[in-house]
């Protein structure tokens, strides 16, 4: 009987063992997966994630058929390119843009389209070199275009400010012009309309925005468009933690500065080219 308890005794122990060793090496086994450097995950996955608004012309935008296109679009594919792995575009917007970048579970790995580099961005995610230039401007009814030479034109009671919602349009329009009359609407790409159909005097856009829209609506000039108000750069925006995929995409970044593709994709969709 004592010899049958010592083997019972010992057969129990044993399983123990094995069970804790096996719960130890998944663990690991966990612990090693989450730890794997961004770039690797991304390649092993097979395809890259990427958030874009799809509401800026002609940087991002979706069609109704579900497919994108611009330069920011052009961009993310030649990092995926670059990487060897498909691209898959997830829809973000304006407003949640941080909080979808900093959201749990990550819904992607970066996000691109007419995001400008800030230091308030910096400061909580990852931002890449830059690879476009913009600054603030108008965008306003062609017949109007004499009417404003500077921002004390526009900053006046009279003066209807059409801006898109939670980005750096509504923080400039809130900031600079406190006498105009600020006016905010939800689809950015279709304030264009709105001003030129008279439901706004304006909207306060991006030099790399308003282009297109001039050059493809008679109705709407940019008057101010060789004098922006702000000047800065747009970049791609990741989470912190994800030093390797930022490494790469600022090398994707470099070679197309050096080798002309990055001038030439500025070319394609009538962007200045400032590098």
């Amino acid at each position: 009987m004592m010899k049958q308890t010592k083997l019972w005794m010992t057969a129990l122990i044993l399983i123990v063992f094995s069970t804790a060793t096996f719960a130890s090496c998944t663990s690991d086994e966990e612990q090693s997966s989450q730890q794997q450097p961004t770039v690797q995950r991304i390649v092993g996955r097979g395809k890259l994630l990427v958030a874009t608004t799809g509401d800026y012309r002609p940087l991002s935008y979706r069609e109704r058929n579900g497919d994108y296109w611009g330069f920011g679009i052009e961009m993310a594919e030649r990092i995926a390119r670059h990487m060897g792995v498909g691209v898959e575009f997830v829809q973000t917007s304006w407003p949640t843009l941080t909080a979808d970048v900093l959201a749990e579970p990550q819904a992607f790995d970066l996000a691109i389209g007419g995001i400008t580099i800030t230091e308030a961005r910096k400061a909580s995610m990852l931002m890449s070199e830059g690879y476009l230039a913009n600054g603030k401007t108008i965008l306003c009814r062609a017949e109007d275009a004499g009417k404003y030479r500077s921002l004390a034109d526009i900053d006046k009671p009279e003066v209807r400010v059409m801006v898109n919602p939670g980005g750096l349009n509504q923080k400039f329009a809130n900031e600079r012009l406190t006498h105009a009359t600020i006016m905010v609407y939800d689809r950015n790409e279709e304030i264009p309309n709105q001003v030129a159909e008279g439901k706004a005097d304006m909207m306060i856009t991006e030099i790399t925005e308003a282009p297109w829209y001039v050059q493809n609506d008679t109705r709407l000039a940019a008057p101010l468009l060789s004098q922006p108000f702000t000047h800065g750069e747009i970049g791609v925006l990741m989470r912190k933690g994800q030093a390797d995929l930022l490494d790469l995409v600022n090398a994707v970044i470099a070679r197309m500065k050096s080798d002309g593709s990055l001038r030439r994709l500025h070319e394609k969709y009538g962007l200045v080219y400032a590098y």
